[in-house]
C-alpha cells in the first residue's frame, strides 16, 4: 500500500486533505464550543484560518497541480522517496503549527514555511524543463502563496493584526485566483466531453476575451488590497462578480443536472461568484467580512477540492468516471456545510447552531471521501498501468 500511495502525488495528498479537512475543523469547533485548548501560541483565529489556508488547501493544490503537470507536459510524476520528502515537509509545517505554544516562533515559521516554495520549484522546474510557458503562472502564485504565509508569520512573532490581515488577505485572493484558472479550464472542458458522450448536443460557451477579463479583473483584488480604500476593493470585487458570473453561466451547468462529478464542480465556482459578490459588498459595509471569507472558503474551497478530488481519483486509477456507491452523499454534506455557514455569517440563523450544523456537514464530507476513497488511493490502477 505505501508504495502505491507514493506512485502519483494525488494518492498521498488527497488522502492528506481529507483526513486533515476532518482533524482542523473538529479542533476549531472543541475549542469554540467545547472548551478545548489550543497549544496554539497566538491568536485562535487566525491559527485556524492559517491551517484552512496554508494547511488544508496547500496540501489540496499539491495533489492536483503536481499531478495535471504530468499531463501538461508528459513530465514522469513525482514519486517515491521523493514525493515521500514532500509530503514530510508539509506534516513537518502541520505539527510546528499544532506546537506552536511550546515551540519559538521563528522556528514554527521556518518549518512551516517550507512546503510552498518547495512545491513551487518543483512546479516551475518542470514547466521550465518541458518549456510549457502557459502555466508558469500557476508556479508563480504558488511562489506568492508564500509570501502571504511569511506576512502571516511576521504578525504572529511581532503580534500585529495588520500583517496578519495582510496575509490572510493575499493568501484568499491567490487561492481565489488559482480557483479561476483551474475551475475555467476544466470545467467547460468535462462538461462538453461528458455531452457528447452521452449524446447531447450541448456545448459550453467558452469566450477567450471573457476569461482573460475575469483573470484581469479579480487579479486586481491583490493591489486594491495594499491601497487600503474599501471603495476600490468593493467596486472591483463587484465587477469581477458579474463577469465570473457571465462566465459560469455561460458553462451550461444547469445541463448536468444527472452527472453529480460534473454539477458539483459548477456548484463550486457558483460559490465563488457568491464570495465574490459578498466580498464587494462587505467593502461597503452591506454585510460582515466573515461572509465572504466563508462562501470562498465553505462553499468554493471545500466544494471544488471534493468535487476535483472525487474525479480525479476515478480518472487517474483506471476506474470508470461514475461515483462509487453512496458517494454522492459526500456533495450534501459540502453543501450542507456551505450554506449553514452562510447562514450563520450573515445572522440568518442562531451562530452557534449553524456553526455546528456547518462542521457536522464538513466532517461528514471529508470523512466520508476519506473511508470511500482510501482503497481507491491507496490501491494499484485497475487497468494495470503504473501510477
Amino acid at each position: 500500500m505505501t508504495t502505491t500511495l507514493l506512485a502519483y502525488p494525488f494518492r498521498l495528498f488527497f488522502l492528506l486533505v481529507g483526513l486533515y479537512g476532518v482533524a482542523i475543523v473538529l479542533a476549531w469547533t472543541g475549542f469554540l464550543f467545547g472548551g478545548l485548548a489550543l497549544p496554539v501560541g497566538w491568536s485562535p483565529l487566525h491559527w485556524h484560518s492559517h491551517e484552512m489556508l496554508f494547511g488544508f488547501t496547500s496540501a489540496a493544490v499539491a495533489g492536483f497541480i503536481l499531478t495535471a503537470v504530468c499531463n501538461w507536459t508528459g513530465a514522469p510524476p513525482l514519486q517515491g522517496g521523493k514525493l515521500l520528502l514532500l509530503g514530510l515537509v508539509w506534516s513537518l509545517g502541520r505539527v510546528a503549527m499544532w506546537s506552536a505554544g511550546y515551540l519559538p516562533l521563528w522556528l514554527v515559521a521556518l518549518l512551516d514555511m517550507l512546503f510552498l516554495p518547495a512545491l513551487g520549484v518543483i512546479l516551475l522546474r518542470i514547466l521550465l524543463a518541458y518549456g510549457n510557458k502557459r502555466n508558469l503562472l500557476l508556479g508563480g502564485m504558488i511562489l506568492a502563496l508564500s509570501a502571504a504565509n511569511l506576512l502571516m508569520h511576521i504578525g504572529f512573532i511581532t503580534g500585529k493584526q495588520g500583517w496578519l490581515v495582510q496575509g490572510e488577505t493575499l493568501a484568499m485572493n491567490l487561492i481565489t485566483l488559482i480557483m479561476l484558472v483551474i475551475g475555467g479550464r476544466i470545467i467547460p472542458m468535462f462538461s462538453a466531453n461528458w455531452w457528447r458522450n452521452q449524446g447531447i448536443n450541448v456545448q459550453p460557451r467558452v469566450i477567450p476575451a471573457l476569461d482573460k477579463a475575469c483573470l484581469l479583473i479579480t487579479a486586481l483584488l491583490i493591489p486594491a488590497a495594499f491601497a487600503g480604500l474599501p471603495w476600490l476593493t468593493g467596486g472591483i470585487a463587484l465587477a469581477a462578480a458579474v463577469l465570473n458570473a457571465w462566465r459560469w453561466l455561460g458553462w451550461r451547468g444547469w445541463r448536468t443536472w444527472s452527472e453529480p462529478l460534473l454539477w458539483v464542480l459548477h456548484i463550486g465556482y457558483g460559490w465563488l461568484v457568491i464570495a465574490l459578490l459578498l466580498k464587494g459588498l462587505a467593502a461597503f459595509a452591506l454585510v460582515g467580512a466573515s461572509a465572504w471569507q466563508h462562501a470562498l472558503g465553505a462553499g468554493a474551497m471545500g466544494t471544488l477540492i471534493l468535487g476535483v478530488m472525487t474525479r480525479v481519483a476515478l480518472g487517474h486509477t483506471g476506474r470508470p468516471l461514475q461515483l462509487p456507491p453512496l458517494a454522492w452523499l459526500i456533495y450534501v454534506g459540502i453543501c450542507v456545510a456551505a450554506v449553514c455557514r452562510m447562514a450563520a455569517a450573515l445572522g440568518w440563523t442562531d451562530y452557534r447552531l449553524g456553526v455546528m450544523f456547518a462542521a457536522a456537514g464538513w466532517c461528514f464530507a471529508f470523512s466520508l471521501f476519506t473511508v470511500i476513497y482510501w482503497p481507491i488511493l491507496s490501491r494499484p490502477r485497475l487497468d494495470g498501468r503504473p501510477g
